[in-house]
């Protein structure tokens, strides 16, 4: 599932592609993908409007709308967009489609069908509705130790739980855990203040560099764990053994004998 880094990548993709175009056309081709209106209410409320900002908050991307409304474009496992001309290049699984004044068309495609797309007449209403934690990137150090105090569960459900603090993901996790050399299966309320302001460090910057880089994992540094999730592979520094199990219900990788659990 796209985390804080490929969220914002998309966003970042819409923000440059068409704020200030005004939506001219509106065609839904699949009104499951939405979840709070019809199509025929999705494109009522969007003909002749223009998206004139963005916001993201953790995996929630937001298009503002000149009227003071949202879209929410939460993408889900699948979800993506795509921007074209030629009606010949619409994605192959479009489940509904914007054309703006300049004649761009936005197609929002999902092969699986797992995004979920909103309509929002105040967006900072529904983010205090479903308790939306502070984004990862802009959550103090203090506020994040705060996250860990009394809680007897793994320090990896901690940093999963949107709840407490939004964009990170199982991958992302893995990574920082790693980065830190501790186990994610390490208990949340054990987390020393000194641990806690490495792991705060470690998560700013892994997640800065995702963003910087769009994401583009191809280009991630050798050295991060990333690259080396299995179980048959080596560590990228030859030390530990890589292991697998399940931790806070998510699949999760780490270095025995170089991540240490702290209970």
């Amino acid at each position: 599932m796209p985390e804080l880094p490929e969220v914002n990548t998309v966003r970042k993709g819409f923000h440059d592609t068409v704020l200030n175009l005004r939506i001219v056309d509106v065609q839904v081709h699949d009104e499951k993908i939405l979840r709070n209106c019809s199509g025929d209410d999705f494109q009522s409320v969007l003909h002749e409007r223009f998206f004139q900002d963005t916001y993201r908050q953790g995996k929630y991307f937001f298009g503002d709308l000149d009227d003071g409304s949202s879209v929410l474009f939460h993408l889900g496992m699948t979800g993506d967009i795509a921007y074209y001309n030629d009606p010949e290049d619409a994605p192959k699984h479009e489940r509904f489609q914007f054309t703006f004044e300049n004649e761009l068309k936005l197609g929002f495609n999902d092969p699986r069908k797992f995004a979920r797309i909103l309509f929002l007449p105040d967006r900072d209403e529904y983010i205090e509705e479903i308790n939306l934690g502070p984004d990862a990137l802009i959550i103090s150090a203090t506020d994040f130790r705060e996250i860990f105090k009394g809680r007897n569960t793994s320090l990896k459900a901690v940093l999963l739980n949107q709840k407490l603090i939004s964009g990170l993901g199982n991958l992302y996790v893995d990574e920082i855990c790693y980065q830190a050399k501790i186990h994610p299966g390490s208990r949340a309320g054990a987390v020393t203040t000194r641990k806690s302001n490495q792991i705060y460090k470690l998560m700013r910057s892994i997640l800065q560099y995702a963003v910087d880089q769009d994401a583009y994992y191809k280009i991630y540094p050798d050295k991060w764990f990333w690259k080396w999730r299995d179980e048959k592979a080596k560590p990228p520094t030859g030390e530990g053994k890589i292991r697998k199990a399940k931790i806070a219900g998510r699949t999760t990788y780490w270095v025995d004998g170089v991540q240490k659990m702290i209970s």
